[in-house]
């Protein structure tokens, strides 16, 4: 493996569980990976709603998992109780949930292969609507986030229900990493999550907000860019979906431009 990214220090945004990953691979191609989670993930303030769901598991013909998070915090509890239901058919947003989906022997799963957000999930043919309607569906996802997924499914005649088994929040403060943006000793940070951008954004201060807004961000998603280019930021490199797309275009930017 070439040194492409030899000294550049490169901040790594993701949940600190999902981190290890492109960290490793940064540091495999030369780079400082400098691992500063913008997202802070928790089991439910209420396992109620999960073990409710448990209790009626058999009932549902479709179960989405919105992310890697969402299959941790819910498949230990769903497997305590019983083996999964044999009818029940798992849908993944990405390859990442898909194969975490897989270490729990979770088979016979479907993500979309190129592009991991709801949109590309709902264009599926097993997800149209001579398929879904009048299917009960369950979502595992963290606490908010998009409804487009559980919407269009209604629209499609789905009954759907909503599981929130996990928590996501803001860090308790950002001090380390505006430091180092005030310093200009960051070359590049990859952002993951449009909710952790905002939660960034909302905890540097003016000075450090200004050098973030000059820092090249790497971004695997059009929605992340759209909402980096709203706030601000200057240099955003979108790539291709995942830790696969980033740190193929980290490999390849030209660093000394």
């Amino acid at each position: 493996m070439t040194a492409s990214l030899q000294g550049r220090k490169i901040v790594v945004t993701r949940p600190r569980a999902q981190a290890a990953r492109l960290a490793s691979w940064i540091a495999g191609l030369g780079g400082q990976p400098v691992i500063f989670p913008l997202l802070e993930i928790a089991p439910a303030a209420d396992p109620e709603p999960l073990q409710a769901a448990i209790a009626r598991l058999d009932s549902y013909s479709l179960a989405f998992f919105i992310s890697p998070n969402a299959v941790d915090f819910s498949l230990p509890s769903i497997l305590a109780s019983g083996p999964w239901p044999a009818g029940l058919r798992a849908f993944a947003i990405g390859q990442s949930s898909l194969a975490s989906l897989a270490s729990y022997g979770i088979a016979n799963t479907l993500a979309p292969v190129a592009h991991f957000d709801s949109e590309s999930l709902l264009e599926l043919p097993e997800l149209q609507r001579q398929f879904v309607g009048g299917q009960r569906v369950v979502i595992f996802r963290g606490n908010g986030g998009r409804e487009l997924l559980g919407d269009t499914l209604r629209e499609r005649g789905a009954q759907v229900d909503y599981v929130a088994c996990y928590q996501r929040s803001a860090p308790a403060d950002a001090a380390a990493l505006a430091s180092l943006l005030r310093g200009g000793q960051i070359d590049a940070m990859t952002i993951s999550s449009s909710e952790g951008l905002r939660n960034l954004v909302d905890l540097l201060d003016a000075s450090a907000r200004a050098s973030l807004q000059e820092t090249l961000v790497f971004v695997p998603h059009q929605r992340i860019a759209e909402v980096a280019t709203e706030l601000g930021l200057q240099r955003v490199i979108r790539t291709g979906p995942a830790d696969a797309g980033i740190i193929a275009a980290l490999s390849v930017y030209n660093w000394q431009s």
